[in-house]
C-alpha cells in the first residue's frame, strides 16, 4: 500500500533494547495527504532505514507502508510502518510516462486512420 504526502513534522527518535538484548531505533514523521480534505497521518520508520531514507520536514513523498495493529491489555493499538521511500512520485501521479503505455515515433507503428 502507498501513501502520498507532505512531511510536516518530525518526532523525536525513541530507541531502547528488547527482551532478548537486541537494540532498536523507531523515528515517527506526520505526513500530511493531499486533496480536498487533507488527512495527517503518523508513520513509523524503524532501524536503519531511519538513515536510509533521510526524511526531511517538507518534502513530498510516497511511502511503501504497512498497516498493523496489535492487541494488549483489551485495547488495541495500530501502527503505520514505512518500508521504502519513493521521491519521483508527488501527489500519486508519477513523473514520466506510466510504465503501461507504449510511445513509439516510428511510421510502421502509426494506425492507417
Amino acid at each position: 500500500m502507498d501513501l502520498s504526502g507532505k512531511v510536516i513534522n518530525q518526532l523525536p527518535e525513541v530507541s531502547g533494547s528488547s527482551k532478548s538484548g537486541n537494540s532498536w531505533r523507531k523515528q515517527e514523521y506526520i505526513l500530511e495527504t493531499g486533496g480536498q480534505y487533507p488527512k495527517k497521518v503518523c508513520v513509523s520508520i524503524w532501524g536503519d532505514k531511519i538513515d536510509q531514507f533521510g526524511l526531511k520536514v517538507g518534502e513530498q513523498v510516497t511511502l511503501g507502508i504497512d498497516v498493523e495493529s496489535r492487541e494488549y491489555n483489551g485495547r488495541w493499538y495500530t501502527e503505520v510502518k514505512a518500508y521504502k521511500v519513493d521521491r519521483s512520485q508527488v501527489g500519486g501521479s508519477t513523473v514520466g510516462p506510466p510504465e503501461d503505455v507504449f510511445y513509439s515515433e516510428s511510421e510502421e507503428d502509426k494506425l492507417p486512420f
